[in-house]
């Protein structure tokens, strides 16, 4: 029995014609659109976490896990950090740029922060953890 030699020629791709793999990074112009509109808009908490995920580079959950002691020390935020990477385990040392570190002052003054806050709490909810009483368990 022959294959149907129709099908074959007429199979097209699931990716063709579409772009596949690691996004294009973000081009300058591009930075200062997002930096102008944020300022515009009077939008401190976004315009802080921007400016910090572009100077850090790190993931999401590295930056929501930030501490406010982790990046200043009293009221002036610091020129570096060193962060532990939650996925790689590995430290992370990078350099806050002098307009991050003005809009990380800004919102930590806005939210009156302390060391040991959350930089970017939850918007959602004060907190999403709750306490639960764990169950015990028998051995036997």
């Amino acid at each position: 029995m022959k294959p149907n030699m129709h099908t074959a020629l007429t199979h097209e791709p699931w990716n063709k014609g579409k772009l596949v793999g690691q996004k294009a990074p973000l081009k300058l112009k591009d930075i200062w659109a997002i930096r102008v509109r944020l300022q515009l808009s009077n939008n401190i908490r976004n315009l802080a976490l921007f400016n910090l995920a572009i100077d850090s580079k790190l993931r999401g959950c590295d930056l929501v896990k930030l501490r406010v002691r982790d990046i200043a020390h009293g009221e002036q935020v610091a020129p570096r950090a060193i962060v532990m990477q939650q996925k790689t385990q590995r430290p992370v040392q990078f350099e806050i740029t002098e307009q991050t570190r003005e809009s990380l002052a800004t919102w930590i003054r806005y939210k009156q922060l302390r060391a040991d806050d959350f930089i970017f709490s939850s918007r959602i909810h004060a907190s999403l953890v709750t306490a639960r009483p764990v169950p015990s368990r028998s051995l036997g």
